[in-house]
């Protein structure tokens, strides 16, 4: 379709989530300033500022510019928006402070909508799982990923799916809110490592194979940002699990421990 069609993926990519981004981030900062007096953990704020910064960094600027035509710089698109933003803003607890912000009659029907059979599925380990890794393996090994530089549609799916898929991994396997049907530790540690090793071979596996369209030399960098940084993002998760999962399983004498190892 042309060069206009191969540059008006990232502008389209660019209002969404400037937009997006935006909204987000003006939305989270005014329900902090409506539970103040609560109090609102200072960390969870900087978690979100972080991961808002890194999420539309991904989309807007010369970085996703840079992606369009560079297959190792749309790696690093990749690993911040599917991977490190998510993490950043799921550790922020968005549904927390919502509910913490709300009348009580609307944080009750949240509460519910939180325990419905669809929230269920989103956040079930292995859907989550497969809806990131499988759309990783979709994307990279079929004439998707050349497809998506030539219709911007197209190219703003594939990175919201990328973005939100990352976002329910998160919270399948280290989200801090709270969530009635959440699974075992045991759970989902194995979930991860499974991913964790279906996201190593897919590294592995482009390396050799590249997407159609992108040469060997592009490849090869390309694969690189996606092993080991990939293999970075999920050894934090690891350590946040793991931690999680010790504070959980310790001794709890009292009433007060027992709630305070809740805490995240």
């Amino acid at each position: 379709m042309g060069d206009h069609a191969h540059g008006s993926g990232p502008a389209l990519l660019t209002v969404v989530g400037l937009l997006v981004g935006l909204v987000g981030l003006v939305d989270y900062l005014l329900l902090v300033a409506v539970t103040r007096r609560r109090g609102w953990p200072r960390r969870r704020t900087a978690a979100w500022l972080v991961g808002s910064v890194v999420a539309t960094g991904s989309v807007v600027g010369p970085l996703p510019a840079a992606a369009d035509s560079s297959y190792p710089h749309h790696m690093v698109v990749h690993l911040l928006l599917g991977m490190v933003a998510p993490l950043l803003l799921v550790r922020a607890a968005p549904v927390t402070l919502v509910l913490r912000a709300l009348p009580v009659p609307a944080a009750r029907q949240l509460s519910r909508v939180l325990a419905t059979p669809l929230v269920r599925v989103a956040t079930e380990p292995v859907v989550a799982a497969v809806l990131t890794v499988g759309g990783m393996w979709l994307l990279y090994s079929t004439p998707l990923y050349p497809a998506m530089h030539h219709h911007p549609v197209l190219h703003l799916v594939v990175h919201a799916h990328l973005f939100v898929a990352g976002c329910l991994f998160t919270i399948a396997i280290v989200g801090v809110d709270p969530m009635p049907h959440r699974r075992s530790y045991t759970h989902r540690a194995v979930v991860l490592v499974a991913s964790l090793a279906a996201h190593d071979i897919l590294a592995k596996y482009l390396y050799a194979h590249p997407p159609l369209g992108v040469g060997a030399e592009p490849a090869e960098l390309g694969s690189m940002i996606m092993y080991y940084g990939g293999d970075a993002v999920d050894v934090i998760i690891m350590v946040l699990l793991g931690a999680s999962w010790y504070r959980a399983a310790r001794p709890r004498p009292g009433r007060r421990d027992t709630v305070l190892a809740r805490v995240s």
